[in-house]
C-alpha cells in the first residue's frame, strides 16, 4: 500500500506540475481543484456501483446453489422410491404371461382383419398394377405392388409366428399371391430397359430415370428391413432380398460392354482404316457418355451411389477387355501403331480421359493400363520386325508430301510463334510415346540418308525456281519453311534423344547425331543463301548504278536497295533463330561487299577535288544508311552492325583526301586495318580517286608490300571475296 501511495503522490505531483507551468496558471488553481474533486467523486461513485453489482451477483449465485442442492436431494429420494416399486412389480409381470399370449393372438387377428380388404381385392389390384406398368406409370405401379407384397409378407409373418412348421398354410398364402411375383418381374423388365438407355433417357426424360432410381431405393430399404427382421425372427419373405441395386449395376456394366463392342462398323476387307475409325468412334462415344454422366446422370442418383465413378470403372474395364481382344487379332504394322498410340497416348490425352470437362473427377494418373506391359511388348516385337522397311518408305512419302507443298500457291502454315513451317517434321516425329524408345533408334539410323535426299530436293527446288522466278508463287515462304524445318528437326532429335534414349545409347549415336546436325546446317545455310540470291537478283540493277556518273549526280540507288532489303526481311522475320541472325549477318556482309565491288569496278574516276569530296561524302552518307538499316534488322540479335560499314567510310576517307602527299599515309592506314586488301584493290581505289599518276600508284604499292602488317584479330576478311578487272594491274605495270 505504501508503494501504491507513493506512486499516486508522484503522479499527482507530475499532473500539478503540468498544470502550473506558467505564472498566469496560478489564478486557475481553485478551478483545477474543483475539477479534480469532481473527477474523484465520479471515480468513487463508479467504484461503489461496481462493488455493489459484484455483491449482488454473489448473493444470487449462493441462492441458486442452495436451491440446486435441495432439488438433488429430492431426485435422489424419488429414485429410491422408483427402485423399490420396480422390485416389488417383478413378480406381478411374471404372472401376466397369459395376457401376453392373448395380446400376440390379438395382434395376429388384427393383422388378418386389416389385410382382409387387400386379400379379397388382390385380383383387382393385380390387374390395376398390370395396366399401370403397361402405361409406363412405374411409380404408381410399384406403390400397388408394395401394398400387395406388404399384405402377403404380414400374413406369412403372422403365420410363421403362430406355427413356423406349418408349410401348408404358408404355401397356400404364397400361391394366392402368385400373380404378384409375375408383376414384380414385369416391373423389373421395364426398369432394366430404362437403365439400359439411361444415357439417352437422362437427356430426353430425366424424370423417368429418377422414378426408376426411387423404385430401386424403395426396394433396397425393404431388403434391409427384411434382412434385419430375419436376424431377429428367422423369417424372410420369398423373393427377398431382391438386390435390384446390384442388378442395376450389372445391367449398366453389360450395357457399357455392348456399347464398346458395337462400335466396330467396318472390317479390314471393307476399309483399310477400320481400326482407326473403330478407335475414334470409341473415343467419341466414351467421352460423350462420361460427360453426360458427369453433368446429367450424376444428378439423378443419390450421392452414395457414386454413379459417375462406377460408370468410369465400367468403361475402363470394358475398354481394357476390348483392347486386349484387338491386340490378340492378327494386326498389320500400321494397325499396331494405331492401337498402341490410342492405348498409350490418346486414352489419357485431353481428347479423352484428360479432357478438362472431366476433371477433377477423372485423374488420368490413377487409371490402370488398358493392356498389360507384356501385351505391349509382344505388339512392339511384332511391329519392329517390319519397321525398318516401313520407315524408309514413310520418310520417302513424307518428303514427297513436303515437295508437293512447296509448289502450292498458298503460304505455308505457321507455328504458334508465327514461324513458317511445313508438316514434314511433325510427320517424321509423330510416333507413339512408348514406341519412340525403340523406333527412334531405327529412325535416326535412316535420318542421314533422308536428310541427304532432303538437301538434294531443296537444291532442285531452287534450280527450278531460277528457270522461272515467277514459279512457284510462294517460293520465298516455302524456302523459309525449309530453313525452319531444319531447326525443328534439330530440336526434335535432341528432345527425343534426351527424353527416350539412355546415356549409353546417346554415346553410340553421337557421331550420327553430329553428321545429322552438319547436314541440317548445310541445308539451312544453302536455303539462306538461296533467299539472299533472290534478294540480290532484285538488287542487281540498283547495284549497277553505284559509283557511276548517274550515282554521283543524285541517284537514289542505295535508298531503293535499303527499302528492298527491308521488304524482304519482313518475310525473313519468320525465320527461326539462329538462322534469322545468320541471314541478317550475311545480308549485311553481302551488301557491303557489293558496294565495295562497285568501287573496285572503276565505273567512275573523279576529275577533281570537288568531285572526290562530293563522292566521298555520298559514300559516308550511304554507309550510315546501311548501318541504320542493319541495326534495325538486327535488333535484339546481338549482331555488331558497325564494323562492316566502317570499311566503306575508311575507303571514302582515302578518296576524300585533298593532299596527295598524304595519300601513302592514308592508304597504309587502310591496309593496316584491313590486311586482306590486295595490290589490285589499292590500284583500283587510286584509279577511282583520279589524281594519282602511274608512278605514284607503283610507289605506294611497292612501299606497302615492304611494310609490316598488324591485323585486328577480330577482323573477318572481306576483300578476298572482291575481284578487280584483270586489265588494271597489267596496264599499271607497263
Amino acid at each position: 500500500m505504501e508503494e501504491t501511495d507513493r506512486e499516486a503522490v508522484a503522479t499527482a505531483v507530475q499532473r500539478v506540475a503540468g498544470m502550473l507551468q506558467r505564472p498566469d496558471q496560478l489564478d486557475k488553481v481553485e478551478q483545477y481543484r474543483r475539477r479534480e474533486a469532481r473527477k474523484k467523486a465520479s471515480v468513487e461513485a463508479r467504484l461503489k456501483a461496481a462493488i455493489q453489482s459484484q455483491l449482488d451477483g454473489v448473493r444470487t449465485g449462493l441462492s441458486q446453489l442452495h436451491n440446486a442442492l435441495n432439488d438433488v436431494k429430492a431426485i435422489q429420494q424419488s429414485l429410491i422410491d422408483v427402485n423399490k416399486d420396480w422390485r416389488q412389480s417383478i413378480n406381478t409381470i411374471e404372472n401376466l404371461k397369459d395376457v401376453k399370449d392373448a395380446v400376440v393372438q390379438h395382434s395376429q387377428l388384427a393383422a388378418a382383419v386389416e389385410n382382409l380388404k387387400n386379400i379379397f381385392s388382390v385380383p383387382e389390384i393385380v390387374r390395376e398394377t398390370q395396366d399401370l406398368i403397361e402405361r409406363g406409370e412405374l411409380l404408381q405401379a410399384h406403390r400397388k405392388l408394395m401394398d400387395l407384397e406388404c399384405s402377403r409378407d404380414n400374413l406369412m409373418y403372422e403365420q410363421y409366428r403362430m406355427d413356423s412348421k406349418n408349410t401348408h398354410d404358408m404355401n397356400l398364402i404364397h400361391t394366392y399371391f402368385g400373380d404378384m411375383q409375375k408383376l414384380s418381374e414385369e416391373l423389373a423388365k421395364q426398369l432394366w430397359m430404362v437403365v439400359q438407355r439411361s444415357l439417352v433417357t437422362v437427356r430426353r426424360d430425366p424424370t423417368l430415370l429418377v422414378s426408376v432410381v426411387r423404385i430401386i431405393e424403395r426396394e433396397e430399404k425393404i431388403d434391409r428391413r427384411m434382412l434385419d427382421r430375419k436376424k431377429q425372427t428367422g423369417f424372410i419373405p420369398p423373393g427377398r432380398p431382391k438386390k435390384w441395386k446390384e442388378k442395376m449395376f450389372n445391367i449398366l456394366e453389360r450395357t457399357v460392354s455392348t456399347r464398346i463392342e458395337g462400335t466396330q462398323a467396318d472390317t479390314r476387307e471393307s476399309d483399310k482404316m477400320w481400326l482407326v475409325r473403330h478407335l475414334e468412334i470409341i473415343r467419341k462415344y466414351v467421352l460423350d457418355d462420361l460427360l453426360v454422366a458427369k453433368t446429367l446422370l450424376d444428378q439423378c442418383f443419390p450421392p452414395h451411389y457414386d454413379i459417375f465413378n462406377k460408370l468410369l470403372n465400367m468403361y475402363h474395364q470394358a475398354l481394357s477387355t476390348r483392347m486386349q481382344e484387338l491386340a490378340a487379332e492378327d494386326l498389320e504394322a500400321n494397325e499396331i501403331v494405331s492401337l498402341l498410340t490410342w492405348v498409350l497416348n490418346t486414352y489419357k490425352s485431353t481428347e479423352m480421359m484428360g479432357n478438362s470437362e472431366l476433371s477433377p473427377e477423372v485423374d488420368v494418373n490413377s487409371l490402370n493400363p488398358l493392356i498389360s506391359q507384356n501385351v505391349v511388348d509382344q505388339l512392339l516385337s511384332k511391329y519392329m520386325s517390319t519397321l525398318t522397311s516401313n520407315i524408309i518408305g514413310w520418310l520417302r512419302k513424307a518428303l514427297e508430301t513436303d515437295k508437293k507443298d512447296w509448289i502450292k500457291e498458298t503460304e505455308p502454315e505457321a507455328d504458334q510463334d508465327g514461324y513458317y513451317q511445313t508438316t514434314l517434321p511433325a510427320i517424321v516425329f509423330q510416333i507413339n510415346e512408348d514406341l519412340k524408345t525403340k523406333v527412334l533408334l531405327l529412325c535416326l539410323q535412316q535420318m542421314n540418308s533422308f536428310l541427304t535426299r532432303y538437301k538434294d530436293e531443296a537444291q532442285l527446288y531452287k534450280e527450278e525456281h531460277l528457270k522461272n522466278r515467277r514459279y512457284p508463287q510462294c517460293y520465298v515462304q516455302y524456302m523459309i519453311a525449309v530453313i525452319n524445318n531444319c531447326q525443328t528437326f534439330k530440336e526434335s532429335i535432341i528432345s527425343l534423344k534426351r527424353k527416350y534414349l539412355k546415356i549409353e545409347m546417346e554415346d553410340t549415336l553421337s557421331s550420327s547425331h553430329t553428321s545429322m546436325d552438319a547436314t541440317l546446317d548445310i541445308i539451312a545455310k544453302e536455303g539462306c543463301s538461296s533467299l539472299l540470291d533472290e534478294v540480290f537478283m532484285d538488287l542487281e540493277p540498283h547495284l549497277n548504278e553505284l559509283m557511276t556518273k548517274k550515282w554521283l549526280t543524285g541517284s537514289n540507288a542505295v535508298g531503293t536497295i535499303c527499302v528492298t532489303v527491308e521488304d524482304y526481311f519482313n518475310d525473313f522475320a519468320k525465320i527461326k533463330k539462329p538462322y534469322k541472325k545468320t541471314m541478317t549477318v550475311e545480308a549485311h556482309r553481302r551488301v557491303v561487299v557489293e558496294y565495295i565491288r562497285a568501287i573496285m569496278l572503276k565505273r567512275i574516276s573523279f576529275k577533281n577535288a570537288e568531285e572526290r569530296k562530293e563522292g566521298a561524302e555520298r559514300m559516308i552518307k550511304e554507309a550510315e544508311q546501311f548501318r541504320f538499316l542493319f541495326k534495325k534488322l538486327a535488333a535484339g540479335s546481338g549482331e555488331d552492325t558497325e564494323g562492316l560499314c566502317d570499311i566503306i567510310e575508311a575507303i571514302a576517307e582515302v578518296i576524300k583526301l585533298t593532299d596527295p602527299s598524304l595519300l601513302y599515309l592514308e592508304v597504309s592506314t587502310l591496309v593496316s586495318k584491313y590486311p586482306d586488301i590486295r595490290d589490285d584493290h589499292i590500284a583500283a581505289l587510286l584509279t577511282v580517286r583520279g589524281d594519282a599518276s602511274r608512278d605514284m600508284k607503283q610507289t605506294i604499292i611497292e612501299t606497302l608490300d615492304q611494310g609490316p602488317s598488324q591485323p585486328n584479330p577480330n577482323y573477318v576478311p572481306i576483300f578476298k571475296e572482291i575481284t578487280v578487272p584483270t586489265l588494271t594491274v597489267p596496264k599499271l605495270l607497263k
